[in-house]
């Protein structure tokens, strides 16, 4: 491995370890808003474990697929923040009313972290090869 392929991993880790850390540091506050079937804070729990899980692929297995899985659970993750920031879709389905138009410092970091993974994961994705033949000293 080189500087090419070491700084975005350890990029999307850091970024990764942001989001799991706030969800789960959040969790707790967020339990009493439920629908019928899951709780807000449960999601945020499981948004932490999908974190937890894409960080320890992207830095021990280091292969495109879970490249993809860290990037597919920070895209989720950012898309849910921007989305129930700016629109009130009320329950769906088996998920809880998240609305919450306010920013407040958890919510930046963890935009922040997973803006900082989607951007350092998208060229180990989209130039697997180019990434591959420079960590072997070919480009």
């Amino acid at each position: 491995m080189t500087v090419i392929t070491i700084v975005p991993r350890a990029v999307a880790a850091a970024g990764l370890a942001v989001d799991a850390y706030i969800h789960l540091h959040l969790a707790h506050r967020y339990d009493p808003i439920a629908s019928s079937v899951i709780s807000q804070g449960t999601l945020f729990r499981i948004e932490a474990g999908a974190a937890i899980v894409a960080l320890v692929l992207v830095v021990l297995w280091r292969r495109r697929a879970g490249d993809a899985f860290a990037w597919l659970t920070a895209a989720a993750g950012l898309a849910a923040i921007l989305f129930y920031r700016y629109a009130n879709p009320g329950a769906i389905g088996p998920l809880p009313n998240m609305y919450e138009p306010i920013w407040y410092a958890d919510k930046v970091w963890a935009l922040i972290g997973q803006a900082a993974a989607i951007a350092a994961l998208t060229p180990l994705i989209v130039w697997p090869r180019w990434t591959r033949a420079a960590s072997k000293g070919e480009a």
